[in-house]
């Protein structure tokens, strides 16, 4: 009982009982929702697989996210920062017909996941250097990121007909699962043991919660937020990378639109404070899962993507007023009132 109790009211409950219940409600209303069937070379195959699969990218953006919302900030760029990162890795490899690559697989990788660092390093030195608000900062990369990924992809979309480039996303033979799966799987494994093997996780809840106080104290909390936003623009690198692989192809307009809104969303359903201070990586992680979650029912349920967004802006509402203290205070005052009332009533009953 003790052991429940403490679940209840920790982080993890709302997001756990968020996914429980649309899993449950799949299971009910979505015909084979749980249906996974083998292919021939061993493949899995199925709604939850296709979940599990196009959750991939959004739980590596929100990695970087849970980081850069820990330290009071926020990241709206990453979005951006993904169309830039598939336009690099295409324009690179390029799209002859032939299926011969322009330039080495491995260097256009390495230039794209480098370009999202660039991109990350830079919102870092306006918000850690020139003290711009994180929300301004990143809306600038934000606002003009699309446009570079267009120039660079001259307004076109560019197809890649090299085939080692669709195993980023692809599957492997003998492999049950696609790559970018084991991809997501590795970052949260390698974030999860830096952060709780190193001093770097107490550094950043430190500058979250009082950023003057841990200058004090000895911490350089212009190399933290430094470190967080190019760690989230090396995440929004990777899953440029991956998003591109899917499609075999760099679309500007359409690669990483509103996943920076889709990632805010997963690291406050996971429970870490968008005031910034204590983070839980796992949280993000089930969050990031619950959302993509959502997602496939809403599409099940046939709302199309256009009516997508109502949905998600009316569980940030409801995340928010959760996670407000005022609003909690207001329901229990009222809840107390609903108690003491229903005492008074009883009590005049018994008089009576």
């Amino acid at each position: 009982m003790e052991k429940l109790k403490n679940f209840t009211s920790s982080s993890l409950f709302l997001p756990v009982v968020a996914l429980a219940v649309l899993l449950v409600f799949n299971g009910i209303f979505v015909e084979g929702f749980f249906d996974i069937q083998v292919t021939e070379d061993g493949r899995l195959f199925g709604r939850v697989i296709d979940i599990l699969t196009r959750s991939s990218s959004l739980v590596i953006l929100s990695l970087g996210m849970t980081l850069v919302i820990a330290t009071s900030g926020i990241d709206i760029s990453v979005g951006a920062v993904v169309a830039i990162s598939a336009a690099v890795v295409c324009t690179l490899i390029g799209g002859r017909g032939d299926g011969v690559a322009e330039t080495p697989m491995l260097l256009a990788m390495l230039a794209s996941v480098g370009i999202g660092i660039l991109c990350g390093l830079w919102n870092g030195l306006l918000v850690a250097k020139f003290k711009i608000q994180a929300v301004v900062a990143t809306l600038i990369l934000m606002t003009a990121g699309r446009g570079v990924a267009q120039l660079l992809t001259e307004g076109q979309i560019i197809t890649v007909y090299y085939k080692p480039f669709a195993s980023i996303a692809g599957v492997i033979p003998g492999m049950p699962l696609p790559t970018n799966v084991f991809i997501a799987l590795a970052m949260v494994a390698f974030v999860a043991i830096v952060m709780k093997k190193t001093s770097i996780g107490l550094f950043i809840q430190s500058v979250g919660i009082n950023p003057t106080a841990a200058k004090y104290v000895g911490i350089n909390v212009t190399m933290v937020l430094f470190l967080v936003y190019a760690f989230s623009g090396f995440c929004a690198g990777v899953t440029g990378l991956i998003e591109s692989s899917l499609i075999r192809a760099a679309d500007a307009n359409n690669a990483g639109l509103n996943m920076e809104m889709d990632a805010i969303l997963a690291v406050a359903l996971g429970g870490t404070l968008l005031s910034g201070g204590k983070f839980y990586l796992g949280g993000s992680v089930i969050g990031a899962i619950t959302i993509q979650t959502l997602t496939t029912t809403l599409y099940a349920l046939g709302v199309s993507a256009d009516q997508l967004p109502v949905v998600k802006a009316v569980a940030v509402i409801a995340i928010c007023l959760i996670q407000s203290r005022k609003a909690r205070d207001l329901f229990e005052k009222w809840k107390n009132r609903g108690d003491g009332a229903a005492a008074a009533g009883a009590k005049a009953v018994n008089k009576a």
